[in-house]
């Protein structure tokens, strides 16, 4: 959870920094997100493929490796602590 509030906090200081400088983001906010998204979602379009050509198990890929890199860590998760 701690990583989340300092992501925010420096989200907020950056976004303080751009309004007193008269400075616009260079995309607006969705855009943004919904492009490091897609961005971390093709990084495992590769690994996902491979293992599906190969006959591997590629649900409990997904829900292991995919779902730390996509989510992180996610508050609230003892087995990953």
């Amino acid at each position: 959870m701690k990583l989340y509030l300092l992501s925010l906090g420096a989200g907020l200081l950056v976004g303080v920094v751009y309004s007193l400088l008269g400075v616009r983001s260079p995309a607006p906010p969705i855009i943004a997100l919904v492009g490091l998204l897609g961005i971390l979602a093709g990084e495992q379009v590769v690994p996902i493929a491979r293992r599906a050509m190969q006959g591997q198990d590629v649900a409990c890929y997904l829900r292991g490796n995919c779902a730390d890199h996509v989510l992180g860590q996610l508050p609230g998760n003892p087995d990953k602590n």
